[in-house]
């Protein structure tokens, strides 16, 4: 994908919430060691990788959020197209994916 945003803290193109939050959390302490000291240069750094941090956190959950409606409806086509054709195995994997992609929203719901 051309123009895509590779600058995440992980150095991924994949946006992820532990490598998010280990910004967030180190970018404060930093800041707050900046704070202490008097040293401008360390509390800009922290206030910056505990806004990447953030960011990273954010990005993560809104693409969590999407491929949990991704599965939900395609869940929900293969349950639908399995009770119509009688396939009881499709309509219970596409029931369980359907629950999945709902549970995988539920976890990255926008705060």
């Amino acid at each position: 994908m051309t123009g895509a945003n590779t600058d995440f803290t992980s150095g991924s193109s994949e946006p992820n919430k532990s490598t998010g939050q280990y910004h967030s959390v180190k970018g404060t302490a930093v800041e707050a060691i900046g704070n202490l000291s008097g040293a401008t240069s360390w509390q800009n750094s922290g206030r910056e990788e505990h806004a990447a941090g953030e960011a990273e956190i954010s990005a993560a959950k809104a693409k969590g959020y999407v491929e949990g409606t991704s599965d939900r409806i395609v869940g929900k086509k293969d349950a639908v197209i399995g009770a119509v054709t009688g396939d009881k195995s499709q309509q219970a994997q596409g029931n369980i994916q359907h629950d999945k992609g709902e549970a995988q929203q539920n976890v990255n719901k926008p705060s």
